[in-house]
């Protein structure tokens, strides 16, 4: 088994920080699915999330910030965050100077952070504030993103925001980290049902393909039995059947420290052979990561 360590690809893939210089909101990453820069945008200064994962890695131990989000202040963020990472001026920044070249382009804006986005109330004026700064740009070719749970799908505004999304090429990339019920609660914590979830998503593969993105681990050793993984399997498969889009399923484990200690990652055989489970059952192209 080889090492890792040392690889400046890899290193930069584990660290995720939301804090770049005086910005409140715009932060840059380089991400190993985006294959590049991603551009994140954190609506949840707060902290405040409607799931309280067991893999999370937010750190709700300290306070966040009680703050409205200012659209000018973003889109000022965004677009100078964009300026610096299109010039090359991001990577003379030391977090980002051993950023190989391979990866030195800007692939995404990603509406992502510390909690969920979807949550915010004028969701659909973010994403129309995202779209805005990236046109103005001139980088419609650069991918708007949309890394949520699902969970709030059935909101008008959000349904506007994902309408915005699809008229500018954008994605949605939407969390199912469970089959079953039972594991789902134990894996998300959360108060919102998993029909809610289940629905959100054929509700939201039925307008416009999907990525499916799905973190699978081990809980005190033990990682997801054979009966939940084709459960899971399962539900994307009824997803298709019933006339949704699924572009592509991403399964992936833990990469940083997690909430909880007794959350590990699952080795790259266990994801692979998952994988194949999906793709023997649903046909569906999966990426591991």
């Amino acid at each position: 088994m080889t090492s890792d360590h040392g690889d400046p690809a890899t290193d930069l893939f584990r660290t995720h920080s939301r804090n770049f210089r005086e910005n409140r909101y715009v932060y840059p990453v380089v991400s190993r699915r985006s294959g590049g820069v991603s551009i994140g945008v954190n609506l949840n200064l707060d902290k405040v999330c409607n799931f309280h994962c067991v893999y999370c890695q937010v750190d709700r131990t300290t306070p966040g910030l009680k703050d409205f989000v200012d659209l000018a202040r973003l889109a000022e963020e965004l677009d100078a965050t964009l300026e610096l990472a299109t010039s090359g001026r991001l990577f003379d920044d030391p977090q980002f100077s051993r950023t190989p070249a391979s990866l030195r382009t800007v692939r995404d804006v990603a509406l992502s952070g510390d909690g969920e986005p979807t949550t915010y109330r004028n969701f659909d004026d973010v994403v129309s504030t995202c779209i805005a700064a990236r046109n103005g740009r001139g980088l419609d070719g650069v991918n708007v993103v949309l890394i949520t749970n699902a969970s709030m799908f059935h909101r008008r505004r959000v349904q506007e925001g994902l309408r915005l999304l699809d008229q500018a090429g954008g994605e949605i990339w939407a969390k199912l980290d469970a089959g079953t019920d039972d594991y789902y609660r134990r894996i998300a914590r959360s108060k919102i049902p998993f029909s809610r979830i289940l629905a959100n998503l054929q509700w939201a593969a039925r307008q416009r393909p999907i990525i499916i993105q799905s973190l699978f681990l081990r809980m005190d050793g033990q990682g997801p039995p054979a009966d939940e993984q084709e459960a899971y399997a399962r539900r994307l498969e009824e997803i298709v059947s019933r006339g949704g889009q699924i572009k592509l399923v991403q399964i992936h484990t833990i990469a940083r420290p997690p909430a909880e200690p007794w959350v590990t990652a699952l080795a790259r055989g266990e994801l692979d052979a998952l994988a194949e489970r999906v793709r023997a059952r649903t046909g569906l192209p999966v990426a591991v990561f």
